[in-house]
């Protein structure tokens, strides 16, 4: 392969699963056991290209994007905030919220977050694990929206390219940044392309 791969690519390369119904899994090292010395990369990674913004606070949704959003946060040495995919007791009612769909799960939630925690003084930067069509990511930014945050920028670990998620949310006019874009994936033999001009 002659392009130059990133430090997830090669991760993905090497560990990912590619499986029927365009679903890559990478639940060895990111989503289910994590490879911290991967996260912390991440962390890095995300600072660099967001560290001229005035980040206040990181934004994710529960459950697979909190632990890339807090090695982000460390970085910024801000807060993480987590949407919530269920109401529990001890979360008051006074809650922003917006229903997701998601892709891997096949599910619809509607996701909260206590209205304390995010304000309109807030420069959010939102994280996630994966992006395909974008549904997690227009709740998320409906739920800044309806604080009054800025969304300052979006990184996303793995973006699959061939589903129409990252054009949309590029097209809204965020500052989209992702690690790793899978433009097409095949089962046998495992196949894996990236997007070089990211």
């Amino acid at each position: 392969m002659s392009q130059k791969l990133n430090f997830l690519e090669k991760k993905i390369l090497k560990d990912g699963i590619v499986k029927e119904g365009n679903v890559l899994r990478v639940d060895s090292f990111l989503n289910h056991q994590l490879d911290v010395g991967l996260l912390e990369e991440i962390g890095k990674e995300f600072y660099k290209r967001f560290k001229s913004e005035n980040i206040t606070k990181i934004l994710t949704v529960e459950s697979s994007g909190i632990a890339i959003a807090c090695f982000v946060a460390q970085k910024f040495r801000v807060p993480v905030v987590f949407a919530k995919k269920s109401k529990s007791l001890n979360i008051s009612d006074d809650v922003y919220s917006a229903e997701v769909e998601s892709f891997t799960h096949k599910t619809k939630n509607t996701v909260v977050v206590t209205k304390q925690y995010i304000t309109q003084d807030d420069c959010i930067l939102i994280i996630d694990d994966f992006l395909a069509n974008g549904a997690a990511l227009q709740g998320l930014i409906s739920i800044l929206n309806q604080a009054g945050a800025k969304v300052s920028g979006i990184g996303i670990a793995i973006e699959k390219g061939f589903q129409p998620g990252g054009q949309f949310i590029r097209n809204l006019g965020y500052h989209l940044e992702s690690l790793a874009i899978v433009d097409s994936m095949e089962v046998e033999p495992k196949k894996i392309n990236f997007r070089t001009n990211k």
